[in-house]
């Protein structure tokens, strides 16, 4: 068992530094001015959107817009708490990654709804997106399982001598 924790640990830090670097580089640029943004990090983003011909970045519908408001508001922090709580091995990373899971899997499934539905996604654009989907259920099920696991003797231990 610990070795799938190990790897399901990995996945959540991986994929949470991914959100950590990319959603106030790239994705908040939907959302914010573009003059707080280097010309680099803006081209980075048409080439982005260009090279995977993701049409949902180079276009941004309005639902895209609130799915980046929350990203920016709720998951970027969540992700930076989650990164720290799974590599410092506190307890409450569980929770940070059930919810940067459930977060995640929420806006994944209105995005590639949209892509499927629309007939626009490319084979290489879902080969992009479709691991996030297989974090977010790493995410939630390492926060699910991590949740109900019996406390330590140690921990219990210190909890008697106070």
């Amino acid at each position: 068992m610990g070795v799938v924790s190990a790897v399901a640990d990995a996945v959540v830090v991986l994929f949470s530094l991914i959100i950590t670097v990319a959603v106030p580089l790239i994705d908040a640029q939907t959302v914010l001015p573009p003059d707080l943004y280097p010309a680099p990090l803006r081209d980075l983003k048409r080439w982005y959107a260009a090279e995977f011909d993701d049409y949902l970045m180079a276009h941004p519908p309005a639902f895209l817009h609130g799915l980046f408001c929350l990203e920016l508001a709720f998951l970027w922090p969540l992700s930076v708490a989650t990164i720290y709580g799974v590599l410092a091995r506190r307890r409450w990373a569980a929770t940070t990654s059930l919810m940067a899971g459930v977060t995640t899997l929420t806006s994944m499934s209105a995005i590639l709804g949209e892509m499927l539905g629309s007939g626009k996604a490319t084979p290489k654009l879902l080969q992009l997106y479709v691991p996030y989907v297989v974090f977010s259920v790493v995410a939630i099920l390492r926060g699910l399982c991590s949740c109900s696991a019996p406390p330590s003797p140690a921990s219990s231990a210190r909890k008697k001598r106070v």
